[in-house]
Order: structure tokens, then sequence, then C-alpha cells
């Protein structure tokens, strides 16, 4: 599968005050943009191009890939304006875009290396309208699963099965061109609501379940945290060769200090996210705090952002 749409148009609102600097997908993860970890990953299975939709903070996109291409894979940028079109008017918006050839859809505010062969395969195989990543864990099971027919039957019950759900939605998809047929242009909403039109009008709904390796929704600041603790090493180093820190400053735990970020002599910090510039002001004691680039942080705080 050659190309792929990485919805870059969330409002980001869990994670306030740090989006309102960045759009979500943009906000530094182990020193570089959360999208571009996405990037990397469908490079890594075969893609070849990606569509990015925007909105919030928009010229941000700009300042990041200048050149709209990513390791020499083009990016085609839609923004949407003034309505943001959620996930399935996001889609129907960039059909010029996708030249009515098959692609994968991968929510931008997700952090994963799940295998991403095996839902390509599944979905070229079985000549589905759309098959999506599942996973048999996670904080969020609400797709109900059938694993003889490969296919959700149901989503948080809307449907009325009985069924609550058994599986988590990655919010990675593989789509063929007929899929847009399902979808309004123009009209703001969810993917859910189509999935679940489809399987009503008896028309599968595939799926694959893909428990390997490690998945996280960066939509929130708890699991933004999470994921950085849980990679440290695996994604670069914790601290950034270009950072400043002080030789009697105390580091306890995990720290992401990000490229030329400062921090002051008697500083004390835990479990704590620095963003690139970012500065930590003499004497000051930071627990779980995030400090967004050129901000300066000051005084004893916990689970603050700055």
């Amino acid at each position: 599968m050659n190309q792929a749409f990485v919805l870059g148009a969330g409002l980001g609102e869990r994670l306030r005050p740090l989006t309102e600097q960045l759009p979500k997908p943009l906000i530094p993860v182990f020193h570089r943009p959360l999208i571009t970890h996405a990037f990397d990953h469908l490079l890594q299975a075969g893609v070849k191009r990606f569509v990015v939709n925007t909105h919030h903070l928009s010229t941000e996109y700009e300042k990041a890939f200048p050149d709209q291409h990513y390791h020499r894979a083009p990016i085609a940028f839609r923004h949407e304006s003034p309505l943001r079109l959620e996930t399935a008017g996001g889609i129907a918006n960039v059909r010029d875009l996708l030249h009515e050839e098959p692609f994968l859809v991968y929510n931008g505010d997700i952090l994963t290396d799940l295998p991403l062969a095996p839902l390509i395969q599944e979905h070229q195989r079985s000549g589905n309208v759309v098959t999506l990543a599942l996973r048999s864990h996670g904080p969020a099971l609400h797709i109900a699963y059938n694993d003889q027919y490969r296919c959700i039957t149901d989503i948080r019950n809307r449907l009325e099965t009985g069924n609550e759900g058994t599986h988590l939605f990655t919010g990675i998809y593989a789509c063929s061109p007929a899929f847009h047929d399902w979808l309004t242009p123009g009209k703001a909403e969810s993917v859910i609501p189509i999935f679940l039109q489809m399987i009503r009008q008896s028309v599968k709904v595939g799926a694959v379940v893909l428990d390997a390796g490690h998945w996280w929704d960066l939509g929130s600041r708890t699991q933004y945290l999470a994921a950085h603790g849980a990679l440290n090493g695996m994604h670069g180093p914790a601290i950034h060769p270009t950072a400043h820190i002080s030789s009697d400053a105390v580091l306890r735990r995990t720290n992401i200090i990000g490229p030329g970020a400062i921090v002051e002599p008697g500083c004390h910090l835990e479990d704590c996210i620095l963003w690139p510039q970012a500065k930590v002001v003499m004497g000051a004691r930071l627990s779980r705090c995030i400090v967004r680039s050129h901000v300066a942080a000051a005084g004893t705080f916990e689970d603050l952002d700055f």
C-alpha cells in the first residue's frame, strides 16, 4: 500500500496548554514531532507518500516540513477551514489527493510500533472496503470482534447486539477507494457512524488483531508521560546532546530533556519532559511536569504543564 492519510487536524483539548503552542501531532516525543514517528512506522510498511489534514495552528506544519517532504516521501497537506471535518469528513475532503487508490488511515495522536504488514495483507486478501487494526487489550475495549469471520459486529453495543466490546480500535485502518462512496463531502462526522451504517447494511467491516508491539493514545498528558517513561532509550537518548544541564542539578527517574533545553543550578527534576529550548530556572523543583519550548519554569510544582 503506497499511501497513507495521517490525521493532523485534532484540537488536542485534553492536552492543553501543550496544544496552545503546537497542534497535537507536532508535540515533541523523544525530541521530535509525534507525527514523524507515524511517518517512520508507515515508511517501514512500504508507504511512499503521505496526505495530512490540518486545522488548529496549521502554519506550524509549514515550519516543521517546509519542503513538504519527510525522508524524501512527499506530504500533501489539506487545510480544513473554518470547520474541522473530523475523521470521515477529513477523508472525504482529501479524496482527490488519494487518487482513487487504496490507502491507510493513521490517527495523528498515537505512538505505536505494531506490525502493519498483517493488516495490509488481510485487507488485500479479503477485498474488504475497510479493515481495522485492533488489539485485544488496552484502555478502551469498545469493538465487538468476530474472530471466525474477521470482522466487527458492533461498537459499544450501538447496534443492540448485547456486546459492549471486546477489542481496542487502534486508530489505524486500511481502506479501498470504495470507502469514499460511504462518505459525505463537506460533512463533519466521525468514521464510527459510517462503520455502523455499513454493518447495518450487511457490508463487512473487516478487522485483524495486532497484539504485538506497543501502542499509546497520546491524547492525554497521563499517556504522554507514560509513553516516555516506558519507551525511554528506545527512541533516542533521554537527554539530548545539545541540552545544557548544570552539574549540580538533580535528575531522578526518567527525565526527557530536549535539544537546547537549559536546567540551571540547584534544580531537582523527577519524571519531567522538557521540550526543545525549554528552561528550568535556578532552584526549581519539578515532578511530572512538562515545560514547553521557550518557556521558563520556576518554583516547586507537581503535575503542572508550563
